[in-house]
């Protein structure tokens, strides 16, 4: 397959790497010293599943120059989600099929509004991966799970291509029919320990099992879940239980992209991570008390952040 990474990060350079390692016809997007890097000395992975080197490999920060692909993995961080949409519209043809790896449940609505919903399949990830340096990627988690369906719930032949395309790289990939609980699901989860995480600026393992911190965790997530139902999303009866057996068994050392972003001061998806739990649930009149407060507290670093980027 011909494919294009959009948005050359952590989850964006691991997966691409995995499926140029495989022999897939790969261009990374990125831009400055990372996309130097990658040019110079190819895109390193360093996984706890094992390290490679993709080089040499082929990465550009103008889509323009890679002519239209089969699929565009869209991986970039939720705040550049617009910019990004405008940035693949070059890449798009016909039949191209285009599937956000990111956080957050609005990312398939905005993506397909700029080029076109017909183009979109829904994806949800679970790893933890990050830029370590220029050109290198850490990839630290056990997990690294990708589930993909489309948006009608339907088993189409794309759908199809793109898990063969995964199979030989040792992920788990996995197709669904309601693809909208899929992406509720794990935002019950990843709402919980990025608002969390970057309240206490803690690795996992130190906070999980304190009993005041971990009845925080699960009021956002019960907060969530209200939201899903409120929107018409089945999600199962004991999703908050099962979203925190899978914090219990994460690696103790494990920090979410958020969380990792605040304390670097970098920008952070704050708004779609949390600022949008408040947005939705005053939208359907559902009281969000616990995301309410998380984000208060985090807005000031968040801002802060973005006026940096911006001069």
């Amino acid at each position: 397959m011909k494919i294009a990474i959009m948005g050359t990060g952590g989850v964006g350079g691991y997966y691409g790497g995995l499926l140029a390692l495989k022999g897939h016809d790969v261009t990374f997007i990125a831009r400055g010293a990372h996309l130097e890097a990658i040019l110079k000395y190819g895109l390193q992975v360093k996984s706890i599943h094992g390290d490679f080197t993709i080089s040499p490999s082929k990465a550009t920060e103008d889509p323009t120059e890679i002519g239209t692909v089969d699929l565009v993995l869209f991986c970039v961080k939720t705040y550049s989600t617009d910019q990004a949409a405008q940035a693949i519209r070059p890449i798009v043809g016909s039949k191209t099929t285009v599937m956000s790896l990111q956080n957050g449940i609005d990312a398939i609505e905005r993506i397909g509004a700029v080029i076109g919903m017909k183009h979109m399949v829904g994806g949800a990830t679970w790893i933890s991966s990050t830029v370590e340096a220029p050109g290198i990627i850490k990839q630290v988690s056990q997990f690294r799970r990708i589930v993909i369906g489309e948006l009608d719930g339907s088993l189409s032949p794309r759908v199809e291509t793109i898990v063969e395309a995964f199979k030989p790289t040792g992920i788990t990939i996995e197709t669904t029919d309601d693809i909208q609980k899929i992406l509720w699901t794990k935002f019950v989860f990843i709402s919980a320990i990025s608002g969390i995480g970057s309240l206490v600026r803690l690795e996992v393992g130190d906070y999980r099992f304190v009993p005041e911190t971990r009845t925080l965790l699960e009021n956002l997530m019960r907060e969530v879940v209200s939201l899903a139902r409120a929107s018409a999303v089945n999600l199962d009866t004991n999703v908050v239980e099962q979203s925190m057996a899978f914090i219990d068994n994460a690696a103790p050392h494990i920090k979410p992209s958020m969380q990792r972003d605040i304390e670097s001061g970098r920008q952070s998806e704050l708004e779609s991570m949390i600022g949008l739990i408040g947005h939705k649930g005053r939208a359907l009149g559902i009281l969000t008390p616990t995301a309410n407060v998380i984000y208060a507290l985090l807005l000031p670093c968040d801002l802060k952040a973005r006026q940096g980027t911006t001069t």
